[in-house]
């Protein structure tokens, strides 16, 4: 069998590196490199043309003389912001007889505005702690929400990424700064009640889960010495590899169900197991730490591979590079 011709579709200038993580699987998977196709070009009125050339889908760059037909379509590490934008060409990736677990628009756009997660949650039943979304507020009525919460709460923006622009909201003082700064950058902002995820010696923490086509394949704890900052690792926070089977019963069902809440094939969920199991968010595209590659990046591509190989009749695993008596996958 051949081997499925493979685009790489991210944003270059995402600071994540997840796509090196992704062309590094593509190459170890099939021997051969992915095509690297900047995701901006897609997005509505980029420069680049995505069109169905019958039935399959054609991707066109002029400025860079691409002109390809793939297989497979790995749709990755696209920032929150853009996503709205790139709503258009995943439609298209819908439509065309092209292996992709890109998800559709209405999916993406649930897990990243995060008023839409909590209140997809609320109907699901999906455990969360108490949320308030919160919209240009008079002074009156974030004091009103943030009392109604316990007064230690934490606020954070419909649409934001790393824990950046997130406040942990223990005073007054505090929620007059942070209503002040949503305001300033014209956004909606949620305020949650904390969840009192602080380990014995008194680091924050939480657990990141990676949910595909319905199982866990991998999970990791993060610990934040700083009690007031979130516990992203690109904000100083450790991570601990559990591996796959590493969680309590009720927090894997949990990552199972609000991935499945959202309608994503794949996300990494965070959640903590204080308060019976709760989960904060699920991220759409999450990061890659160290170690990640064959826990996470790999099984990502082998799941576009079966995808084509179920759309093909190809015999599963087909198109990957056997690996030799004694090779080990890398550890990145």
């Amino acid at each position: 069998m051949s081997r499925p011709r493979i685009a790489l579709i991210a944003d270059p200038t995402s600071p994540e590196g997840c796509r090196d993580y992704l062309a590094e699987a593509v190459e170890l998977l099939t021997g051969t490199p992915p095509v690297r196709v900047d995701s901006r070009h897609f997005e509505t009125g980029g420069g680049g043309r995505a069109v169905r050339d019958g039935g399959r889908l054609r991707l066109q760059v002029p400025e860079e003389h691409l002109d390809l037909v793939p297989d497979v379509v790995v749709l990755y590490e696209i920032p929150p912001h853009r996503r709205a934008a790139l709503a258009g060409f995943q439609r298209l990736l819908e439509e065309c007889d092209v292996a992709t677990l890109g998800a559709g628009p209405d999916a993406w756009r649930t897990a990243t505005e995060k008023n839409l997660t909590v209140e997809r949650f609320r109907r699901d039943g999906v455990a969360q702690m108490e949320t308030v979304v919160l919209s240009r507020p008079t002074d009156g009525e974030a004091r009103d929400a943030f009392e109604g919460l316990g007064g230690d709460t934490w606020a954070r923006p419909v649409v934001g990424t790393g824990g950046n622009d997130t406040f942990h909201v223990t005073s007054l003082d505090r929620l007059a700064e942070a209503a002040a700064y949503y305001a300033g950058q014209d956004t909606d902002w949620l305020l949650s009640r904390d969840a009192g995820n602080v380990t014995a010696d008194g680091q924050r923490h939480q657990f990141r889960v990676f949910v595909l086509g319905g199982r866990i394949v991998h999970a990791r704890e993060h610990l934040q010495p700083e009690d007031d900052t979130p516990c992203n690792t690109c904000r100083g926070a450790t991570p601990v590899h559990l591996g796959a089977h590493g969680l309590p019963p009720r927090l894997a069902e949990l990552a199972i169900a609000a991935t499945a809440s959202v309608g994503l094939p794949f996300a990494g969920v965070d959640l903590a197991v204080e308060n019976g199991g709760v989960v904060f968010e699920v991220n759409v595209q999450p990061a890659f730490v160290d170690g990640e590659l064959p826990l996470v990046a790999v099984p990502y591509i082998e799941a576009h591979l079966e995808a084509h190989a179920l759309a093909t009749g190809a015999r599963p695993g087909a198109a990957r590079v056997p690996l030799g008596r004694g090779d080990r996958l890398p550890s990145r």
